[in-house]
C-alpha cells in the first residue's frame, strides 16, 4: 500500500512539473481569451440563477395576491409553465430568437454541441459558452411567460396554461426577442436600432399583452363588480408572502440587467446594477406618494408594485443612461404605476396590477431610453444616437437624431403590442373554443385548489379538524370526486 501511494505521488508531481510548461507552450493572447471567455460565462452563469430565482418571486407574489381557496394552482401552474417553456425554447424557440431573416431566426433548432448556427461573419458552432447563453435566453423567456398570468388568477382551466406555454415559449416571444435582439426588422429601423438593454419591451411589455389578451376572453372574477359596475376590492390572503415575492423579484432583477453586460469587462455590469437600485428605490417612494395623495392611505401591496414598476421601467435603459436619469425613470414609473392600477381597475380584473406594473411600466421604460440614453453609452457608431434630453443641449434634435430614437423606440412599443396581441388573443380565443379558457361557476367558488388539484393548499382553512384520518377515521377528499358544497362560513373565510 506504501508503495502504489508513493508511486501516485510521484506521478502526480510529474503532472504539476509538466501542465505549467503545456501552459506556457500555448499562446499566451490565446490563453487569456479562454480564460476571459470562462469568467465572463462564470458570471452569466450567476446571473442566470438570479433571473431563474424570479420564479419564486412571481410563485409568492401571486400566491399572496390570491385568496385561500386558489394557493396550490399558483405553485402547480409555476412548476408547469416552468418545463413547458424550457422545453419549447430548447426546440424551438431558441432557433426563431436568434440569427435569421428581417421576421425570425432560422437556425438553432433543437439546439445541440457542434451544431452550427447563422451564416457568414456571424455564423458560429455551438460550444460551451453558447449552452450558457442559450440558457440566459431561456431564463429571460420564462420571466415573460410569468407576467402573463398574473391577470388570469382565480378563475383560468389549467390547461390553457400548457397549451399557451408552448405556443409562447415556440413562438411568440422568439418572434418579439428575435425582432430587437437577434438581427431582426427592430435591430436595424432607417439606420437606427431599438435599444432594450434587457428587456422592457421584448419582456415585459410582451408578458403583459400576453396577459390583457387572455383577460378580453375570460372576464372577471365572480363578485369583482358590483350590479352599479363599480370594482369591489378582492384582498389577497397574504402580504407578507406578496412582500416576499417582490423582495425575490428586486434580487433576481441584479441578475436581469446586470447580466445582460454578457461578460466582466470594465465591470460594467456594476453600473447597470446600481442603475436597477436606483429606479426601485424610486419607484417605491413614487408609488407610496401617489397612492397617499390619491387614497390617504399607505397600500402595501402598491408599495410593492412600485419596486416592480421601476425595476420594469429601467429594464430597457439599465446600460444606456447615467445614474442621475435613473432615479427619475423609477419614480414616475412608480407614479405611473398607481394610476394605471386604479383606472385600470374599473374595467378589467387585474388582481396583481401586471398590466400596470409591467405593460405600462415596460412602455415608459422603453420610450425612456430615447429620452435620457447617454452618449457615453450608446453605440453612435452602429446608428443609435443619445435620449432628447442631450439633443436638446447639442443641437441634434432631429428626426435623424435624438427625436429619432425616440421615434424608433416608440415604434419598438407599437409593433410589440400589435404582433403580442394578434397572437395571443388567436391562441386564447382557440382555446376557449376548444377547451374552454374559463372553470365553471361551481369550480371557481369551491376555489382551484380543491377543483382542479383535489386538495387544498391550505386545508386546516377547509377541512374540519374531526375529518382528518388521524382523528376521527373519515377518509379526505379524493380527487375526481363530487365536491362538496362550501358552508357560507367557509366561503366568508376564503
Amino acid at each position: 500500500m506504501t508503495k502504489k501511494l508513493s508511486l501516485g505521488a510521484l506521478g502526480a508531481l510529474a503532472a504539476l512539473l509538466i501542465l505549467p510548461g503545456a501552459a506556457f507552450a500555448q499562446d499566451p493572447a490565446e490563453l487569456l481569451e479562454a480564460k476571459s471567455l470562462e469568467l465572463d460565462m462564470t458570471w452569466v452563469a450567476v446571473a442566470c440563477i438570479l433571473v431563474f430565482l424570479m420564479q419564486a418571486g412571481f410563485m409568492f407574489l401571486e400566491i399572496g395576491f390570491s385568496r385561500q381557496k386558489n394557493v396550490g394552482t399558483g405553485v402547480a401552474k409555476i412548476f408547469v409553465n416552468f418545463a413547458m417553456i424550457t422545453i419549447a425554447w430548447w426546440a424551438i424557440g431558441y432557433g426563431i430568437s436568434g440569427p435569421g431573416n428581417d421576421f425570425f431566426g432560422t437556425d438553432g433548432f433543437f439546439f445541440h454541441f457542434g451544431q452550427e448556427i447563422g451564416s457568414g461573419e456571424d455564423a458560429f458552432t455551438v460550444a460551451g459558452s453558447d449552452a450558457m447563453l442559450m440558457l440566459f435566453g431561456l431564463a429571460f423567456a420564462a420571466v415573460s411567460l410569468a407576467i402573463v398570468w398574473g391577470t388570469t388568477l382565480e378563475r383560468i382551466k389549467f390547461g390553457a396554461y400548457v397549451i399557451y406555454a408552448a405556443v409562447f415559449g415556440a413562438v411568440i416571444y422568439p418572434l418579439i426577442a428575435h425582432s430587437v435582439w437577434g438581427g431582426g426588422l427592430l435591430a436595424d429601423v432607417g439606420g437606427k436600432p431599438v435599444m432594450d438593454f434587457a428587456g422592457s419591451s421584448v419582456v415585459h411589455l410582451t408578458g403583459a399583452v400576453g396577459g390583457l389578451a387572455a383577460l378580453l376572453l375570460l372576464g372577471p372574477r365572480k363578485g369583482k363588480y358590483g350590479p352599479d359596475g363599480k370594482p369591489r376590492a378582492i384582498p389577497g390572503h397574504s402580504m407578507p408572502l406578496v412582500g416576499l415575492g417582490v423582495v425575490l423579484l428586486w434580487i433576481g432583477w441584479f441578475g436581469f440587467n446586470g447580466g445582460s453586460t454578457f461578460g466582466t469587462a470594465d465591470s460594467f455590469f456594476g453600473e447597470a446594477m446600481l442603475n436597477t437600485q436606483l429606479a426601485a428605490a424610486a419607484g417605491v417612494l413614487g408609488a407610496v406618494l401617489t397612492v397617499y395623495l390619491k387614497t390617504r392611505s399607505l397600500d402595501v401591496g402598491m408599495a410593492g408594485n412600485g419596486a416592480i414598476a421601476g425595476l420594469v421601467g429601467i429594464t430597457a435603459p439599465a446600460g444606456f443612461v447615467e445614474y442621475w436619469a435613473a432615479p427619475i425613470i423609477g419614480f414616475l414609473a412608480g407614479v405611473l404605476v398607481v394610476v394605471g392600477v386604479l383606472a385600470i381597475e374599473k374595467r378589467l380584473d387585474d388582481p396583481v396590477g401586471a398590466l400596470s406594473a409591467h405593460g405600462l411600466a415596460g412602455i415608459w421604460g422603453t420610450i425612456a431610453v430615447g429620452i435620457f440614453a447617454s452618449p457615453r453609452l450608446v453605440d453612435i457608431d452602429g446608428g443609435a444616437s443619445p435620449g432628447i434630453w442631450y439633443g436638446l443641449f447639442n443641437g441634434d434634435v432631429a428626426f435623424g437624431g435624438t427625436l429619432g430614437q425616440l421615434a424608433v423606440q416608440a415604434l419598438a412599443v407599437v409593433l410589440t403590442f400589435v404582433v403580442v396581441f394578434i397572437l395571443s388573443y388567436a391562441t386564447f380565443a382557440l382555446i376557449k373554443a376548444t377547451i374552454g379558457l374559463r372553470v365553471s361557476e361551481e369550480e371557481e367558488l369551491a376555489g382551484l385548489d380543491i377543483s382542479s388539484h383535489g386538495m387544498y393548499g391550505y386545508p386546516e382553512s377547509f377541512i374540519p379538524q374531526e375529518e382528518y384520518p388521524v382523528t376521527s377515521g373519515f377518509e379526505p377528499h379524493v380527487a375526481g370526486t363530487p365536491l362538496a358544497t362550501p358552508t357560507p362560513a367557509q366561503q366568508a373565510s376564503s
